[in-house]
């Protein structure tokens, strides 16, 4: 199972939690392989490419996969070159800043924003991801400039904003422990509704915008993957994500699963491509032909 994030991050944790209980169902061992890098669409790149569609070699599918190729060039395409088994989970994704850094709410960055253009920087895991362009769509929202500052993964965004190299961390909720421990203050969350476990964030509707950002995921293998393969896999990941043990540990992310069958999770990646291409030409991000 390649994970295209560096391990001790949120999706690494819950994707070998989930693993290890689909391990079960098939009978087999499933090794996880992380392979951080290019927004989190190396490791199902490197899939694609080189993997044989025997099912034994499976990536878990950031968004990203299906966003890149509508920025820039790319070696894969999102449709042509994998075989979509399962849809599992999305994330929760917040804005966070240094406990004991000046800003204390979301509208004091944007004052600052307004006044300072680009003087805000913000770490991600990594261009073209559903934190930067989310980011760059509340920013452009609110009429402000911000500085991206990408990174490989949630440990080094948490680093960078930790040490104040970047004022503000987008990421999913490897943050968690330290919002939990008072180290980061955590300003906005972008669910739809507010989080049980950190109730004091609002939501982006909340602020004002009118966005809810989760970034939805599954796992995926190359193309030409037997079908009799894929449903055995589907099978099994769709137990995984039904054990309490595994529900237990997306909590602790803020993470519930999101199953959706094989033909369900391939026209959802369909439809995410339509809508992304608009979103992007919005902002300006989309790739010139």
């Amino acid at each position: 199972m390649v994970v295209p994030w560096p391990a001790g991050g949120s999706t690494d944790v819950v994707m070998r939690a989930i693993s290890e209980a689909a391990a079960k169902h098939l009978g087999q061992t499933i090794v996880v392989d992380n392979k951080p890098g290019a927004s989190g669409t190396l490791g199902p790149a490197v899939v694609a490419a080189n993997a044989q569609p025997d099912g034994y070699t499976l990536a878990q599918m950031p968004i990203t996969v299906m966003r890149l190729p509508l920025m820039q060039k790319t070696a894969w395409d999102a449709l042509k070159d994998f075989t979509y088994i399962v849809h599992l989970t999305g994330y929760t994704f917040g804005i966070t800043t240094k406990a004991d850094g000046q800003f204390k709410t979301w509208q004091e960055v944007v004052e600052y924003a307004k006044a300072n253009p680009g003087k805000v920087t913000y770490a991600t895991p990594g261009a073209g991801t559903s934190l930067h362009i989310g980011m760059e769509q509340i920013a452009a929202h609110s009429g402000i400039k911000l500085t991206h500052v990408p990174f490989k993964g949630g440990a080094e965004t948490n680093a960078a904003v930790l040490g104040g190299h970047t004022t503000l961390q987008a990421d999913s909720t490897g943050w968690k422990p330290l919002v939990d421990a008072g180290q980061l203050r955590l300003l906005a969350i972008w669910t739809a509704e507010r989080s049980k476990n950190w109730p004091q964030a609002p939501t982006l509707k909340e602020l004002g915008y009118p966005f809810v950002f989760d970034s939805p995921f599954g796992i995926a293998g190359p193309k030409g993957m037997d079908p009799a393969v894929v449903k055995t896999l589907h099978d099994a990941f769709k137990k995984a994500i039904e054990e309490p043990s595994v529900i237990n540990m997306m909590a602790k992310y803020d993470m519930v699963p999101r199953y959706l069958d094989t033909a369900a999770y391939r026209k959802a990646v369909e439809e995410f491509i339509v809508s992304e291409k608009a979103a992007l030409e919005r902002i300006g991000l989309a790739r010139k032909e």
